[in-house]
């Protein structure tokens, strides 16, 4: 009697798993997705390749050197880089005196407090100094900004899916709106003050254009159009927000050595144990 009654209790909750399938597999197969405008015309990142990439990739420290000027000639103004130190950037090939020079010509200045008065002032950077945000705080950050909040962009490309490709995805994806856009969805116009980008979550972002070719120069001539410049600052942005990569990459492929020669010990040893015994 009890059994029959456990492969009765059996029977019903099976039942009932297999109904709850089929209601989900009916539901799925007949509801109609709404089509928004996003997921009509939202684009997936660029297919773009980097030094870093793939499991014996290592950063290109003369592109990373790039990326940090065109940070600091473009980006700086308006978004930060609170994660970062000017110190830091001796690990992609500067010297301390440069470092230094770097902290000292920063555009924006470091807040800080007279410990006698408490007045709150500002000085030059030094190189154990974070990178200081452009801004003295939110509010002046909207204010300066049509009420949009630029981030921070210290562990940007960790914060979004194919971070480095997104990037500069988003840095050349500027283009005026799509007549078969206004033409399907004519309530997505592009507002005042926003700029259309089909690489951005919602197609319309804040912030504008921000680079143009020969914006900015390098010192060794490296090319500077749009395209060149978005890569190597969103190579930049990789290095800030994963500024160890390269010893994680070398630290997993040792671990994986070390477990290939251990896994052949233990084989080795296994036979040798065995090899006299009978089953």
């Amino acid at each position: 009697m009890i059994r029959i009654f456990a492969l009765l209790i059996g029977l019903f909750f099976s039942g009932m798993l297999l109904l709850s399938f089929a209601i989900g597999a009916y539901t799925a197969a007949t509801e109609t997705v709404a089509e928004t405008a996003e997921h009509k015309f939202h684009k997936h990142a660029k297919a773009v390749s980097f030094a870093h990439d793939g499991p014996f990739g290592k950063f290109d420290r003369a592109q990373l050197q790039r990326g940090l000027k065109v940070y600091k000639e473009v980006c700086a103004a308006c978004h930060s880089l609170n994660q970062v130190a000017f110190r830091n950037f001796a690990e992609i090939g500067y010297n301390e005196d440069e470092v230094k020079a770097i902290a000292k010509g920063w555009p924006a200045e470091t807040p800080s407090v007279d410990p006698e008065t408490g007045e709150a002032s500002s000085r030059p950077a030094i190189a154990a100094d974070k990178i200081p945000s452009p801004f003295l705080n939110e509010v002046a950050a909207r204010a300066a900004n049509n009420n949009a909040l630029p981030p921070d962009l210290s562990l940007m490309t960790k914060a979004r899916h194919n971070g480095p490709a997104y990037i500069y995805s988003l840095l050349t994806g500027y283009q005026n709106q799509p007549a078969a856009l206004l033409k399907k969805f004519p309530d997505s116009k592009t507002g005042e003050g926003l700029y259309y980008n089909p690489y951005f979550a919602n197609l319309n972002i804040a912030m504008a254009p921000p680079l143009n070719d020969g914006q900015v120069t390098f010192d060794d001539g490296s090319p500077n159009s749009k395209a060149a410049m978005a890569k190597d600052v969103a190579a930049f942005l990789t290095w800030t927000a994963e500024p160890k990569m390269e010893q994680r990459k070398s630290a997993g492929w040792a671990a994986l050595i070390f477990l290939l020669i251990f896994t052949g010990l233990a084989f080795m040893s296994y036979k040798a144990i065995w090899a006299d015994k009978k089953h």
